[in-house]
């Protein structure tokens, strides 16, 4: 058992600050990715397509490939989901979490089989400090799109949260297998096996 020791707490509290900030970065990306129509050219490339090319990505085109993939996620199908889904993005981005509650409660309700609408409710959630519901909206998440490198890196993040490190780097790999070119995956990746090696 470890002794009493002042800088314990402060380095958890140091590690779940920049935790929470990554997590608070993903979900900011989720609210900036538009909710109109892809471009004529993107809308004529299929998705598994554009997977295929972010796995092939180098530095000059993955940030446009990944917008792509997910400007085509945000697309429900139904014009009044949508407008539901962008009302609650905009009460996540003003911090009304109650009325972004709402209008999700409404999207996962009428579109149960829309990705993006559980992500962004787990995004919420998040915001919220209800992990435990995040994580849940997440794995409904996967359930419907497996290959959601967002939703898949928010679920590593939860994993550090809730200090199951090796699940998380497993987690982290998983996304790199998708997205390879992820920055922040990538740090945490390489944070994670230095702390993991540092702990045997």
């Amino acid at each position: 058992m470890l002794p009493h020791c002042p800088v314990i707490p402060c380095a958890l509290a140091l590690v779940m600050s920049r935790l929470r900030h990554l997590f608070l970065l993903i979900s900011a990306l989720v609210l900036l990715t538009p909710v109109s129509a892809p471009a004529q050219d993107q809308r004529e490339v299929p998705l598994d397509a554009l997977y295929a090319q972010l796995e092939q990505a180098d530095d000059s085109n993955w940030q446009a490939l990944e917008q792509a993939i997910q400007s085509r996620w945000a697309q429900s199908g139904s014009a009044s989901v949508d407008l539901l889904y962008m009302r609650a993005k905009s009460a996540i981005e003003a911090g009304d979490l109650e009325g972004a509650f709402s209008h999700l409660g409404a999207v996962t309700d009428h579109a149960p089989e829309f990705a993006e609408g559980w992500h962004l409710r787990a995004t919420a959630f998040f915001r919220a400090e209800r992990y435990g519901l995040a994580l849940d909206s997440l794995r409904r998440t996967l359930a419907l799109e497996p290959r959601h490198f967002d939703a898949l890196q928010g679920v590593a993040v939860v994993m550090e949260i809730l200090d199951e490190p090796d699940r998380a780097l497993e987690i982290y790999h998983e996304v790199l297998a998708i997205h390879p070119r992820n920055p922040d995956v990538k740090e945490a990746v390489a944070r994670l096996t230095k702390q993991l090696a540092t702990d045997l």
